[in-house]
């Protein structure tokens, strides 16, 4: 199943991905556009045997935009691998498995036409993220705390005052009754701060 893996890797993923501009390193593939750079991931789990493979595929993209706003508040220290969105591909692709698995009685080529075309729309949607403000939007429209300070930095700097007034309100109706929020209420205010509100 080892070998198969890696057939299926270098037969059917390096070249699909590479017919959309991504280079392979490892596991790892990546396609700078931009200010951004889109990343797929295929992870092994770790408890594989030669029977039995199973792994899955992570999807991430690092914007140069949200870095810099992040080193404000690092003391200058650009992330330069940070991603700042990060997923797995059935987040994005709703027919993608949480894990794909080989084992002596699939059937390979049915695997790989399912991956592949999990692939395409993986890159698809990562495709349709152009800049920092689709990726700030995307985890806005979720309520998610996950880059809640780049989304701030990144709503007043771009002189969004307004909008920024709104995802505090939408994250405080979402998270405002738990404990940690205390937390987040002081980096927040700090950040608003730093803009001179």
């Amino acid at each position: 199943m080892q070998e198969l893996f890696k057939k299926i890797i270098n037969t059917d993923v390096k070249p699909l991905l590479a017919k959309h501009g991504y280079s392979k390193k490892d596991l790892n593939f990546s396609k700078a556009a931009g200010s951004l750079v889109y990343k797929f991931n295929v992870r092994k789990s770790k408890v594989n045997s030669s029977s039995h493979v199973q792994f899955y595929i992570n999807c991430s993209i690092h914007s140069t935009e949200l870095a810099e706003l992040q080193s404000v508040a690092l003391s200058g220290v650009v992330l330069e691998k940070k991603s700042h969105f990060t997923c797995r591909i059935e987040e994005i692709v709703p027919s993608a498995p949480a894990h794909y698995i080989l084992t002596p009685d699939i059937n390979p080529d049915a695997l790989s036409k399912e991956l592949v075309s999990h692939l395409e729309e993986g890159i698809s949607f990562l495709h349709s993220l152009t800049g920092a403000r689709d990726i700030v939007h995307y985890y806005m429209a979720k309520t998610a705390l996950h880059l809640s300070e780049e989304t701030f930095r990144f709503l007043l700097h771009a002189g969004d005052l307004e909008e920024a007034k709104q995802y505090l309100q939408q994250l405080h109706a979402k998270y405002g009754a738990e404990k940690r929020w205390t937390i987040f209420e002081k980096k927040y205010a700090a950040i608003f701060a730093e803009y001179g509100l």
